[in-house]
């Protein structure tokens, strides 16, 4: 197992309340011994003029898992913060809710990078992304 904190998932979605996240109904769902998932619906708060998910939404949806993921793999004495975020998008989502799986790809002392794949209900791959993490001491 990679955390080294432990978070319900009912805690991980209580701690985005009344924040940007919640406002898009991002909502954490499942986390396992090394990833994080979470769900954003399509709806009128995420889709572009086309009616698709926009890639903007897809973005946030990837560095909010990378980012809480980094964050329960960080000691208390410490926080992730966000160098870099790229995402590539593979296919539309139009309808439902799309889900985004989080995974390390390296998990140093001083930085970490995460690897974020968003799929549709049908379970096809639509987007990836990578998140960059820099892990400083709290002051």
């Amino acid at each position: 197992m990679i955390w080294k904190k432990t978070m319900s998932l009912a805690d991980c979605n209580k701690f985005c309340q009344q924040t940007a996240i919640s406002h898009l109904g991002i909502e954490f769902t499942q986390q396992g011994d090394d990833y994080l998932e979470a769900t954003v619906p399509v709806d009128h708060r995420t889709v572009q003029p086309f009616g698709l998910l926009h890639g903007g939404i897809s973005a946030t949806l990837a560095e909010t898992l990378g980012s809480l993921g980094a964050a329960l793999c960080c000691d208390e004495n410490q926080i992730p913060v966000g160098t870099e975020l790229n995402i590539s998008h593979l296919k539309a989502v139009r309808q439902g809710k799309a889900r985004g799986r989080a995974k390390p790809v390296h998990l140093g002392g001083s930085s970490q990078v995460w690897q974020i794949d968003i799929y549709n209900e049908k379970d096809e791959l639509c987007a990836v992304s990578r998140l960059s993490v820099r892990v400083l001491d709290k002051k």
